[in-house]
């Protein structure tokens, strides 16, 4: 199967982001902890094993998924990917409290050299970055061993939902709703659980909404630098149809699939 990645540019455009926002994610990401939080609890309610054997996490970061797996679950050995090769060192303090047998592998998770039977595939706030999601959860399938589980949180079509209204800030390739999901998903996988939540963030103004993208280094298109002018306008936009006074808001719109291979 031909993987088509995300272009060149773009995949560089987001490793930089997020390697720019890495020193301020982990505490900046309230929303990605909360998600991490919500699919560990998801898998665990579907009924997963307490102990896996090979387990593949992909888009690890800084670890906020890695952190809720190995607090709920016991691992024999876990492989953890990213993009961005930085993410290894930040991961070390959590993983040194753990002590699992621990292998770090850096690229794309479409063209990445995987285990032939994983027990468990997990990834969370990632896969909506995957330019061919059906090829992708296709590929990963392949490389589940029989009963192997499938644990993923992405972002569904209202995701950002202030910012998609002014256009072309909240741009990430697959926001799939759950609909979106059950249609891509390969034969041979039984859905444990499908489902989207939105969690908001309030901020008291646009600069403390702008630095919260910064620092999560979540959205690649968001500006670094403003001038006045822009920002009175970004503002104004953000700002119409709302009681005066009231908040700014954020919408994030995870949607999170559980599933177990038959078989």
């Amino acid at each position: 199967m031909t993987q088509i990645l995300l272009p060149a540019s773009v995949q560089n455009r987001v490793r930089q982001s997020f390697r720019r926002g890495l020193p301020s994610y982990h505490q900046a990401a309230v929303a990605q902890a909360q998600i991490a939080a919500t699919l560990v609890q998801a898998l665990r309610t579907a009924g997963a094993p307490a102990r896996f054997g090979q387990v593949l996490e992909f888009g690890c970061g800084t670890g906020h998924l890695t952190t809720q797996l190995l607090q709920h679950f016991t691992l024999d050995h876990l492989t953890l990917n990213d993009l961005v090769p930085d993410c290894a060192a930040a991961l070390h303090p959590i993983l040194k409290q753990h002590s699992p047998s621990v292998t770090f592998q850096v690229g794309p998770i479409e063209t990445l050299a995987l285990p032939p039977a994983l027990d468990l595939i997990v990834s969370a706030s990632t896969v909506q970055w995957v330019q061919q999601p059906a090829d992708l959860i296709g590929r990963l399938t392949q490389h589940l061993a029989p009963s192997g589980w499938l644990a993923l949180s992405g972002f569904g079509r209202a995701h950002f939902s202030e910012l998609q209204a002014l256009g072309g800030m909240a741009t990430a390739p697959s926001y799939l709703d759950p609909h979106d999901w059950r249609h891509i998903l390969p034969a041979g996988l039984h859905i444990g659980a499908l489902y989207s939540k939105t969690i908001i963030l309030q901020f008291t103004d646009t600069l403390n909404l702008l630095r919260h993208l910064r620092l999560t280094g979540v959205n690649v298109s968001a500006r670094n630098h403003w001038a006045r002018a822009s920002l009175a306008s970004f503002d104004l936009r953000l700002r119409a149809g709302l009681p005066q006074g009231a908040p700014l808001t954020l919408s994030y719109q995870p949607v999170f699939l559980i599933a177990c291979k038959t078989g």
